[in-house]
């Protein structure tokens, strides 16, 4: 399915059933991003040591998987189930009054200042600025951007929230994530 959908997008695709092969097939002119399944993919990416932006995707969703296979070099890494959409909107740069994320890069840009984000929060933020201008509860963030297979306390989420802030506020940004009192969280461009 994941083929079907890439090539309907006109994506060229070098497709590889395990480990050797990928390494066997992997020849100038090189891809210009690569999909790797969680186990092997780890080992894969230790192996590249070229500048090809890399996305995991695997049903291991737990926060120390993500953070193993981003610290190894994924520049993304999507949990199963997604859908061919999410994945497709995974190269797009998000762009909304000069704050920009970039999926391929794993960076948050503020006009042309890098901005330091950490993982979760990146996350967080990746989650509100591709869903603008609606009001999530804690519950709901926790579902959409941990993951219902995760035991996380709703309260998390704040700690979450305001490190985001903290780290959006350097230019300005932080004004974009809104607490709406009694319900949840919006991200907005009006403030």
């Amino acid at each position: 399915m994941l083929c079907f959908v890439l090539e309907q997008n006109d994506y060229q695709l070098i497709e590889a059933e395990d480990y050797d092969s990928a390494v066997g097939k992997l020849i100038e002119p090189w891809p210009d991003s690569i999909l790797l399944p969680g186990g092997s993919g780890i080992q894969f990416i230790k192996h590249l040591k070229r500048d090809i932006p890399v996305m995991m995707l695997t049903a291991r969703g737990e926060e120390k998987d993500r953070m193993c296979g981003l610290e190894v070099g994924a520049d993304d890494y999507i949990t199963k189930p997604f859908s061919p959409k999410e994945l497709m909107a995974v190269e797009e740069v998000i762009e909304m009054q000069g704050l920009s994320l970039n999926p391929s890069s794993h960076r948050v840009m503020s006009e042309s200042t890098p901005l330091e984000i950490e993982p979760t929060e990146y996350k967080l933020l990746h989650f509100f600025m591709t869903h603008l201008e609606r009001v999530y509860s804690r519950e709901q963030l926790l579902n959409y951007v941990w993951g219902t297979n995760v035991y996380v306390e709703d309260r998390t989420i704040d700690v979450h929230i305001r490190r985001l802030r903290k780290a959006l506020e350097v230019s300005g940004h932080d004004r974009m994530v809104q607490t709406v009192r009694g319900t949840g969280y919006r991200f907005s461009a009006h403030y």
